[in-house]
C-alpha cells in the first residue's frame, strides 16, 4: 500500500509536486507526521530517512504550464499519478492500493482510497507529504536564485503581501501560474 500527497496547490508560482511512499514495517521511520507540522530542518532529516528506509518512493509533478492548461485540481491529480508511476517503476511493480490525502483520487490502475486529513492519520501519507514539500521547497530555493526580486525563499510562492507587491512591481516570471488571478492581474497591469 502506498501513501500519496501533494505540496503546492495554493502558491502562485512553480510546479505542484506529489510524493508516493510504500513504508517498510521492518524498517520504521520515527516522527512521521503532516509535513506542515514539522520544522524545515526536521522535514529535511525525514526526507533523507524516507529515501533510505522506505520500500519504495516516487515523486511526480505538474508544471505551471500544465496547471494553466488544465486547472490546479486536474494538475494535482496528474502529479499524483506521476508520483505513483515513479514509485511503481522503482518498486518494479504497482502497489496493491494507493491511499490519497484529501477527498479526490487520481485515476490509477490500482485500488484508490481518499482519506481526508490523511497526512495526519496515515504514516505513508505523512511520508509522501514530506517528500512532496521538501522537493517543492528546494525548487523554490532554486527559483529564488534565478528571481531574487520575488522573495520565493521567504514565502515559497504563496500569495503573501510581499509576493503580491513584487508581482505588482516586477510583473510575472516564466514560472508563475498565469491562470491564477493575482498573476493574471499583474500580467494585465504590465501589458499596458
Amino acid at each position: 500500500m502506498c501513501g500519496v500527497d501533494e505540496a503546492g496547490r495554493g502558491p502562485l508560482v512553480g510546479a505542484v509536486v506529489a510524493g508516493a511512499v510504500v513504508l517498510d514495517p521492518q524498517n520504521p521511520i520515527v516522527g512521521l507526521k503532516d509535513s506542515k507540522k514539522l520544522s524545515a530542518a526536521r522535514r529535511e532529516f525525514l526526507y533523507e530517512q524516507i529515501q533510505l528506509k522506505a520500500k519504495a518512493w516516487g515523486i511526480g509533478q505538474a508544471s505551471p504550464g500544465e496547471i494553466d492548461q488544465m486547472n490546479i485540481l486536474q494538475a494535482t491529480m496528474l502529479a499524483m499519478r506521476r508520483a505513483v508511476e515513479d514509485l511503481a517503476t522503482r518498486l518494479g511493480a504497482w502497489p496493491d492500493k494507493a491511499l490519497i490525502d484529501g477527498n479526490r483520487c487520481p485515476e490509477l490502475p490500482i485500488a484508490v482510497e481518499a482519506i481526508v486529513k490523511g497526512d495526519a492519520k496515515e504514516p505513508a501519507i505523512s511520508a509522501a507529504s514530506i517528500l512532496a514539500k521538501v522537493t517543492r521547497d528546494r525548487q523554490m530555493m532554486t527559483l529564488h536564485e534565478q528571481y531574487p526580486q520575488y522573495g520565493f525563499n521567504q514565502h515559497m510562492g504563496y500569495p503573501t503581501q510581499s509576493h503580491l507587491a513584487a508581482l505588482q512591481e516586477f510583473g510575472a516570471c516564466s514560472e508563475h501560474r498565469c491562470s491564477f488571478s493575482p498573476v493574471r492581474n499583474a500580467l494585465a497591469l504590465h501589458s499596458r
